[in-house]
């Protein structure tokens, strides 16, 4: 039996990353293939069956993951976000979900014929329409600040508040049903928020006084913070049913807004744990369901989803932001957001087991049911929402400029050259007269101390994806790259090799540096100096189907030196020490030519007079 367990977990986890690694190579939302695969291993192939692998275990996993995904997910949400956007999201946790679940309710009762009390259940379970979801979605459709700042706040506060109405509707339930409805049901609500509230506040207030005062070690913050949030989630939840979600989410609100303690490794932390709970727990409640449940998918739950889709969720979202600053085009994205997740898939398996308990049998149809939903609003939002966006140009382009540390006299030639080639360049220097100079030439600038708290807030950091760190200061170089890798991810980080002075004689890759190495191990700042000094100049040059990269290679030998590679579609990818580009037919190379090169075949730029030494 135990090896059984193993190789379960073990499976599990297998092929929830490659999920998302397929995912990532792809393109495709993630959440749609841990469904394919959680489908494929349970109730098609039966090598999986959570039940017999985690048994009693099973439910309260569940309840502690979601708990820390709303965590993590209240720790995104900024005040500042909800200053421009506040009212908007008080409409769609009020009117929003009023709208959402009668209709759904509705929908269900006369489409799906489940009976008016499940129905009003159903109703409130699709209330939710949750952060691991939404959260991959906005990262890669990339939508205007406002929609995407609305649709995030929707999609992490309502998960607290569908629990909560789900919970409303149970409490009814047991006690009667809707034709018994007592004082009881609005006590529910009542002490649901105002433990959910406390204890929220109250974990808050524990890790920010054992932060400010630093007693935890650096270490022990993490599993603290953990430890911290499954006993604010368990103790809330003992005391009301369900209001432990409010609580955790309440609880990452106020820790992402507080000024004093540090938290950024704490968030980073919980990113990581997200992912592989995420990951998990699809997995588990996709392979869960059974053959029978495939019996669900007929013509009433293909009529029932049209109608959410198609009228539910834009009736809500219309009626909810009258008035507010929202254009027609970004309401009509939001409108077309509003894919179902985890917490949904968790809730409705808790409540039809403990329906299920109390006699009701047709409670089993809440899960294929629930499940349906989330099958087909994350094929559907996750396959549309990119083409969507950028049909109402609520979609921001692709971040394809760069920002160069350093506006010595040779960064600002690449910087002039891919200026002209049309892209965003922001040249940042604490030297006044490196910047000054760069200003006459035309090119966007950033005056100060790259590393300062102030300058991520005092930076336009729009349409830019790559960082280049190109001072002539091996620790600077390698301090800017670990702080943007925290921006723009790793792989988009670049730095100069160390010079040839550099007490860090044990640097071979720029992973150890923070950033990858550009160009090539022996190409560093004082390597290029000298190159520039001696006549060398920076040229541009196409590659055709007559010309190739390796002819180029070919010809020019040691005397030219490839820095970027320009796509033929407009992408800029540096030459770096590992994994460098290839250039092919239609991309331009951008190159250090040396006096003794024969340039005949490149295009030359002509220097500008500013960029004199």
């Amino acid at each position: 039996m135990s090896e059984y367990i193993a190789v379960g977990l073990a499976s599990v986890l297998a092929l929830g990353i490659s999920a998302q690694w397929l995912a990532w190579r792809t393109k495709l939302p993630a959440i749609l293939l841990l469904l394919g695969f959680g489908i494929l291993a349970g109730p098609v192939t039966g090598l999986l069956d959570p039940d017999k692998l985690m048994g009693d275990l099973l439910t309260p996993f569940v309840s502690i993951s979601v708990a820390i995904i709303l965590f993590e997910g209240g720790l995104s949400l900024k005040m500042s976000e909800f200053k421009k956007i506040g009212g908007t999201v008080i409409k769609l946790i009020t009117i929003g979900v009023l709208v959402t679940w009668t209709l759904s309710s509705l929908a269900a009762l006369y489409i799906l014929d489940l009976g008016l009390e499940l129905s009003v259940l159903f109703g409130a379970i699709l209330i939710v329409t949750g952060p691991t979801v939404i959260v991959p979605l906005l990262r890669q459709v990339r939508p205007t600040e406002k929609a995407g700042s609305v649709v995030k706040w929707e999609g992490i506060v309502n998960d607290p508040i569908g629990a909560m109405m789900a919970v409303l509707v149970f409490e009814i339930m047991l006690t009667g049903g809707f034709d018994n409805i007592s004082g009881k049901a609005g006590l529910t609500i009542v002490t649901t928020i105002v433990d959910g509230t406390f204890f929220g506040a109250l974990g808050a207030a524990i890790m920010y006084f054992t932060l400010k005062k630093h007693w935890i070690p650096d270490y022990l913050q993490n599993p603290v913070t953990l430890m911290v949030v499954v006993a604010v989630f368990v103790t809330s939840n003992k005391l009301q049913h369900e209001s432990g979600l409010m609580a955790v989410t309440i609880m990452g609100i106020i820790l992402a807004n507080q000024k004093s303690a540090r938290i950024k490794h704490i968030i980073e932390f919980k990113e990581n744990l997200q992912v592989l709970l995420i990951s998990t727990l699809f997995i588990l409640l996709a392979s869960r369901l059974d053959s029978a449940s495939f019996e669900y998918f007929n013509w009433s739950s293909a009529l029932f989803m049209g109608v959410l889709i198609i009228f539910i969720r834009p009736i809500s979202i219309f009626l909810s932001t009258i008035g507010s600053n929202l254009s027609f085009k970004e309401k009509t994205f939001v409108a077309w957001m509003a894919p179902r997740g985890i917490v949904a898939a968790a809730i409705s398996a808790v409540f039809a087991l403990r329906l299920e308990q109390e006699g009701y049998a047709e409670a089993s149809q809440l899960v294929p049911y629930t499940f349906i939903v989330i099958i087909v609003t994350v094929t559907i939002y996750g396959l549309t929402a990119s083409p969507v966006a950028r049909l109402l140009k609520v979609a921001k382009p692709d971040p394809n400029g760069v920002i160069i540390l350093g506006a010595h006299n040779w960064a600002r030639k690449i910087a002039l050259i891919l200026k002209e080639m049309g892209f965003k360049v922001l040249l940042a220097d604490s030297n006044w007269d490196n910047v000054s100079t760069a200003r006459k030439s035309g090119i966007d600038t950033y005056y100060g101390n790259i590393l300062s708290e102030y300058a991520a807030d005092e930076i336009d950091l729009e349409g830019i994806g790559k960082m280049l760190s190109l001072t002539p200061n091996d620790e600077v170089n390698s301090l800017a790259s670990i702080h943007f890798s925290e921006i723009f991810s790793n792989s988009h980080v670049f730095q100069l090799s160390p010079s040839s002075t550099s007490t860090n004689k044990g640097v071979e890759s720029g992973d150890s540096l923070g950033g990858r190495t550009l160009f090539s191990q022996e190409m560093n700042f004082e390597k290029i100096s000298k190159l520039i000094d001696s006549g060398a100049e920076i040229k541009k040059m196409q590659i055709t189907s007559n010309f190739t990269f390796e002819q180029y290679q070919k010809k020019y030998g040691d005397n030219a030196f490839p820095l970027f590679s320009i796509s033929s579609s407009d992408k800029i990818e540096p030459f770096s020490l590992i994994n460098p580009p290839s250039p092919q037919a239609g991309d331009t190379i951008i190159a250090l030519f040396t006096e003794d090169a024969d340039s005949e075949n490149s295009s030359y730029i002509e220097p500008d007079p500013n960029l004199s030494h």
